[in-house]
């Protein structure tokens, strides 16, 4: 049998003599688990009677709901290890103030999908392809995505330990300083807002679907026109004031109620998604109008772009504009690819965002299957999508010739759109234009979300604002809940998406997509922050196992294990080498956000352009200097580094996962297990058994 408890028979033995009254609750389920060695842990221990916890105890005398409870009244002083300033921090937990835990894990892992798949894949898909090539753009996703990939996962275990509000931000107060913590909060609020806002400006964009006469006679498709003429006429205004009510509705719901919509949308989502790589697939192997299926890969064409126009403006010297070739031009157009991308791929970490309204972290275990789920989904779904549609068009297409560094286009220059008119599909670029509109409001409305939840967090922290009577009372609202629905922040963020109207002004599309530029290199900032967060987390939390903690977190030497990243029985999430990955993620974020404007500097230079790409490293260092100042003045004497570490977060966690000797049996293999992990029945002659698990395996990650 595989995954096996080494000590679970003296396990069971040692729980029983402890509680020998109270046996008849820990039923003895030896017969899954063979005996074995000792158990890992200490053989003298003492426990508190069951009956002082407020619910059963596990096997280590730990409450089963420990490190999933709130407290119901906000602490009265310090804690180990907290001044007197740092008390007032802590955050306000009354019940007008928390957020609901409601949400399962199939809404968290749709909401998580929804919020990606905006209209970032399907517009800048075609541009990653008309800039490296179709081999490179598909690198380029992937190469992304373990850049997601390593940031949300040192991200998810610091979550699933201790799932505190705003875990983007909180635990870089905690282990780095709290003046960064605050400052990377305020910027990853203005990310989502901004986010949300440039997905409700693209929906006005789409509503102009029109593609060029002459483009639809060069490639022979059948129809002489290609457009909508539903709301062409209508002012972008009236769009813009119609859909920002909708997001707004939608995150007024319940979180209970929202995250069964967002289970519909993510369902519908990533479900058009699968069938959009099928249908490509289809269209690419019935070789209609080329004789070969790999015909984008070869001669004129080729894996990588023969070159990279990095300015198309003429200027002294270069009256063709400024165009890279050869080695140079090849490496060039593959990180410009890469930093395109990386704008489709923004929105992981709304799974983190969630944590405070999970129910039942400890059986559940959301965070760890949540985080990995969206990671195999995106990576893969994103890599086939951008391979399929490359082989249907090539990347000299005219339809994708757009070179401005910033802005949002609409549906026609969309390469799913135009793989469909090169392949002579009537009505698909219709119904692909109308599902660029319900995908921009989704992630609208899951944006909007995120921005809410981190806004909150903000406002339950006392320290992150200044100590003015009416700002008091601004951050008292924000931080109110009404049926776990944070009213005030809903709305606060809400206000801040009415950027989208500059629509209404032809130029201003390209000052919202500079400002996207912001906001996805502020999210590179607050990811670099994150992996090199997790890496003192980690080597605080491996103190705390070794004991050198104990009176710091009031821990007896029973209860080290919660800190055990290789107790793979309970602890909530565990990857392997994942300081490597932490550190990997930390100097790839820092590589991206120096040279991600490295066209910007390439003369004649564009300030706009160039303040677009640099201007978040100057707003971080801006507000981490006055919170620096704020808390510790300007005499250099109290110039110290103010991090709690792990001290103070005892009402939160750590998360235990419960051990699977507590859990049901299994519904689809009979054993009890830690969810997403294969274990196979023991005794020859269990083929359908073993099949039934390794397919139940196989169906947890999927679904």
């Amino acid at each position: 049998m595989a995954d096996q408890d080494p000590g679970l028979d003296e396990y069971n033995t040692y729980t029983h003599a402890q509680y020998g009254a109270n046996q008849g609750n820990y039923p003895n389920h030896g017969n899954h688990y063979p005996q074995a060695n000792p158990a890992p842990y200490p053989a003298q221990q003492t426990y508190p009677a069951p009956e002082a916890y407020p619910a059963p105890v596990n096997a280590y005398g730990v409450p089963s709901n420990y490190g999933n409870q709130t407290p119901d009244t906000e602490p009265k002083g310090p804690t180990a290890g907290q001044s007197e300033a740092e008390a007032v921090s802590i955050r306000s937990n009354g019940p007008e103030t928390e957020l609901k835990k409601t949400l399962e894990e199939r809404h968290v892992n749709m909401i998580g999908f929804s919020v990606v798949l905006g209209v970032g894949l399907f517009l800048s898909a075609g541009k990653v392809i008309f800039i490296a090539g179709p081999g490179l753009a598909v690198l380029a996703y992937l190469l992304m995505g373990t850049l997601m990939w390593s940031a949300m996962a040192s991200m998810g275990e610091m979550t699933a330990l201790f799932p505190v509000k705003g875990p983007t931000f909180e635990f870089t107060r905690r282990f780095v300083d709290e003046s960064v913590g605050y400052a990377s909060a305020w910027m990853l609020w203005f990310c989502y807002v901004v986010v949300a806002a440039a997905e409700i400006l693209s929906v006005t964009e789409i509503f102009r679907f029109r593609v060029d006469e002459d483009y639809l006679r060069d490639v022979g498709y059948p129809s002489e026109t290609v457009e909508w003429s539903f709301g062409v006429g209508t002012n972008p205004a009236v769009w813009v004031g119609i859909f920002l009510v909708v997001i707004l509705v939608m995150n007024l719901l319940p979180v209970k109620q929202y995250g069964q919509f967002e289970y519909i949308f993510g369902s519908v989502k990533i479900s058009f998604l699968v069938a959009l790589i099928m249908i490509n697939t289809v269209l690419n192997a019935r070789k209609m109008f080329h004789s070969s299926r790999f015909w984008t890969y070869e001669d004129p064409w080729g894996f990588s772009s023969a070159n990279i126009t990095v300015k198309a403006t003429p200027s002294d010297g270069h009256p063709d504009g400024i165009v890279y070739g050869g080695a140079l031009g090849t490496i060039t157009a593959f990180w410009t690819a890469m930093v395109t991308s990386f704008f489709s791929l923004m929105g992981w970490d709304i799974i983190l965002l969630t944590a405070p309204e999970n129910k039942d972290l400890a059986r559940e275990e959301t965070i760890k299957i949540s985080s990995r789920k969206i990671a195999l989904r995106v990576i893969l779904l994103y890599a086939l999508a951008v391979f399929t549609v490359g082989l249907n068009v090539p990347y000299t297409d005219v339809g994708l010739r757009n070179l401005t560094l910033n802005g949002i286009t609409g549906g026609q220059t969309s390469i799913f759109v135009l793989a469909a008119i090169r392949e002579h599909v009537p009505v698909l670029p219709y119904f692909l234009n109308g599902f660029f509109v319900f995908s921009a409001t989704t992630t609208g409305i899951n944006s909007l979300y995120s921005a809410s939840r981190i806004l909150h967090a903000i406002a339950s922290l006392r320290d992150a604002w200044p100590r003015w009577g009416w700002v008091e009372s601004i951050r008292s609202r924000l931080e109110h809940t009404h049926y776990g629905v944070p009213i005030g922040a809903v709305f606060a963020s809400w206000f801040l998406a009415f950027l989208s109207f500059l629509s209404t002004r032809p130029s201003s599309t390209e000052i919202l997509g500079r400002m996207t530029t912001v906001a996805a290199t502020s999210t590179l900032i607050v990811y670099a922050l994150n992996c090199f967060t997790f890496l003192l987390f980690f080597k605080e939390t491996k103190k705390a196992k070794n004991g050198d903690r104990d009176e710091d977190l009031n821990l007896t030497p029973e209860l080290r294990y919660q800190y055990d990243r290789k107790n793979k029985w309970q602890y909530p999430y565990h990857s392997h080498l994942q300081w490597m990955r932490a550190l990997y993620g930390m100097v790839f974020c820092i590589l991206m956000i120096i040279f991600q404007g490295w066209r910007t500097l390439v003369p004649p230079i564009s300030v706009e352009d160039f303040v677009a790409s640099y201007v978040s490293i100057l707003i971080f260092i801006v507000l981490s200097t006055a919170y620096f100042f704020k808390s510790r003045g300007f005499n250099p004497a109290n110039w110290h580094r103010r991090a709690q570490k792990l001290a103070g977060l005892e009402a939160i966690g750590p998360v235990v996962a419960a051990h699977p000797n507590h859990r049901d049996p299994c519904k689809h293999c009979g054993m009890r297990h830690r969810r997403g992990r294969l274990v196979l029945p023991d005794g020859p002659g269990r083929h359908k058994q073993k099949t039934v698990a390794v397919l139940e395996w196989i169906w947890t990650w999927l679904k």
